[in-house]
């Protein structure tokens, strides 16, 4: 079967939500509580969850995808497929077609216009485009009438639904940006706290790692749509707060992201106040290898580079021990229940992308000794290993949360079992997920030997995805430290097979070179040290209606159609 095919049966219309309300803004605030706080509105410039949802408010994609992982219109009256003649026969070009009459929320027309401009914006030299895998093969955009946006690909793209298609890659106003090319994108603070856009609510305020305050768009496309006036969104805390904010004392409406113990989201709901809310997709939590030295005694600019390779981790077998010495049953146990799946997958679905490898399952803290003394790593008198006169210590770093510092602990003991000595440093959420080019925390800029987090991509192929990793997508200074290949992994083999996954159109071929790239940065180079396929948990009030769990796109991607039981 030819995927242009099989996407046809992928591509639903766009489900209407029965209106249960009469007007917009009549059902008063909505309260969010996301206890990882956004710190930007601009997911071109951040690579952090929180950041990209928490924009999704505000500004959209032309197309997303639903809760069923299919694609669903948004500024646009239909998804181009080859059968209608939006996508070109030979596969190297697609075409949208803006709604009629869509205007920003200053009251000015959305042109093609902008949704070009948006591509200039994340492909401009020095901009540090934290979705630039959305924009690999795009040649060229042309825009042949102010409605019209004609995409064209160097190369036939079997499937060419990444740039301007989820909540990682929404449409931005060319008028508000147009100063914030390449190296001034992070200059725009007015701009990128405060995006003019399309979706349903408008900001008025944003407190940086703190609090935002909107109110409803007067000029969003559907007039009895949002039902809440106004909404606020409020950062920080941490998840257990969040979850009893919602579930038992009932301060606020929508709680994201429970990442806690089972039994405590249980003990929670008996609140009465709210209800969990859950569902599988791609999220994994893994660690991920530094494959360079992120010792502070080396310059900056090229600490944690490619210049300088990492002193002990660039030894696969190093890697591979470190791997071997950790119980990923007994994590899911601990952290999870239910709600989570011991993996070995950097992609754990859907099903026909997801590798049959489940190697890594088994605890085997022996083999992982062996491995060490075979590296030259040997016991020293304290218990730590040493080579060369260098004591094999680590430092491991994550966000601060309680299910993430209880994994860090197991980690921890784990390998000082095998002779690893482990520092361990977690970082506010805000900070670590934000994206700050000057902040010394963040993931991507990476300055530790390991460390541990989890996110997912839009939609349900994973190329781009997959795509991050290839060598040209490492944080490094010149693109203002973005990029998801934070372990700045790079192998020119990997780098060919996402270029053919790219032209490949097979269903069958697509799903095996996908399994390839998964094998070769997790159970082939390690790199990517993948430990639990987490559910997503979150929760919302028993009054608040609406709300249908996305584990494939934003999760707040149908907040216009949330309203008040009544």
């Amino acid at each position: 079967m030819k995927l242009k095919t099989l996407l046809m049966g992928a591509v639903a219309a766009m489900a209407i939500a029965p209106v249960a309300h009469a007007e917009r803004g009549t059902d008063g605030d909505v309260k969010i509580i996301y206890w990882q706080a956004p710190s930007i509105l601009n997911p071109y410039l951040s690579g952090g969850t929180k950041d990209i949802e928490a924009s999704s408010l505000v500004v959209e994609p032309l197309a997303r995808f639903n809760e069923k992982g299919e694609l669903v219109p948004y500024l646009v009256d239909e998804i181009p497929t080859v059968e209608n003649g939006g996508v070109s026969a030979d596969l190297t070009s697609i075409t949208w077609k803006l709604k009629e009459g869509i205007l920003w929320s200053d009251g000015t027309p959305v042109t093609s216009a902008d949704v070009k401009f948006t591509a200039d914006y994340c492909m401009a030299p020095d901009g540090g485009c934290a979705q630039s895998a959305k924009f690999d093969n795009v040649e060229s955009i042309e825009t042949p009438d102010e409605r019209t946006i004609i995409v064209k690909f160097d190369s036939p793209k079997p499937v060419p639904y990444a740039a301007f298609v989820g909540g990682q890659s929404p449409v931005i106003q060319a008028a508000q940006f147009k100063d914030c090319l390449g190296a001034k994108a992070q200059e725009c603070t007015a701009a990128n706290f405060g995006p003019i856009g399309t979706g349903p609510f408008v900001v008025t305020d944003f407190k940086p790692n703190d609090v935002i305050t909107m109110e409803a768009n007067e000029n969003y496309r559907d007039p009895a749509k949002p039902a809440f006036a106004t909404l606020t969104f409020k950062g920080g805390g941490d998840a257990a707060s969040a979850g009893r904010a919602v579930m038992e004392t009932g301060e606020f409406d929508y709680a994201w992201n429970l990442q806690l113990a089972p039994e405590v989201i249980a003990q929670m709901a008996e609140g009465g106040k709210g209800t969990p809310i859950s569902g599988f997709g791609t999220l994994v939590e893994r660690i991920e290898m530094n494959m360079t030295d992120p010792s502070a005694d080396l310059p900056e600019g090229e600490r944690a580079t490619a210049k300088h390779p990492h002193p002990i981790l660039s030894d696969l077998r190093v890697r591979k021990a470190l791997s071997m010495a950790i119980d990923r049953t007994l994590l899911v146990e601990i952290g999870y229940g239910q709600a989570g799946r011991p993996t070995c997958n950097l992609v754990p679905a859907p099903e026909m992308f997801a590798s049959p490898n489940t190697d890594c399952i088994a605890q085997d803290v022996e083999g992982a000794k062996a491995l060490l003394d075979e590296a030259g790593w040997m016991v020293g008198a304290n218990g730590v290993r040493e080579k060369d006169g260098k004591k094999f210590k680590l430092l491991y770093q994550t966000s601060t949360n309680a299910v993430r510092q209880d994994f860090q602990a197991l980690i921890k003991q784990w390998w000082s079992d095998i002779g690893v000595e482990t520092e361990l440093k977690n970082i506010d959420g805000s900070v670590f997920f934000g994206g700050d080019p000057a902040s010394p925390d963040t993931f991507q800029k990476f300055y530790a030997d390991v460390e541990m987090y989890a996110n997912n991509f839009d939609g349900t192929d994973p190329e781009q995805y997959l795509g991050q990793y290839t060598c040209e997508k490492a944080p490094r200074p010149e693109t203002q430290w973005q990029g998801e290949n934070v372990n700045r992994y790079c192998d020119p083999a990997y780098d060919e097979l996402v270029a053919e996954l790219g032209k490949t159109g097979e269903i069958s071929k697509r799903a095996e070179i996908a399994k390839k790239l998964n094998e070769m940065i997790t159970k082939e180079s390690m790199t990517i040290v993948p430990l639990v396929d987490r559910g997503r948990v979150s929760a919302h009030s028993n009054s608040l209606g609406g709300v249908v769990l996305n584990t494939w796109d934003s999760e707040l991607w149908n907040v216009a159609d949330w309203y008040r039981i009544k």
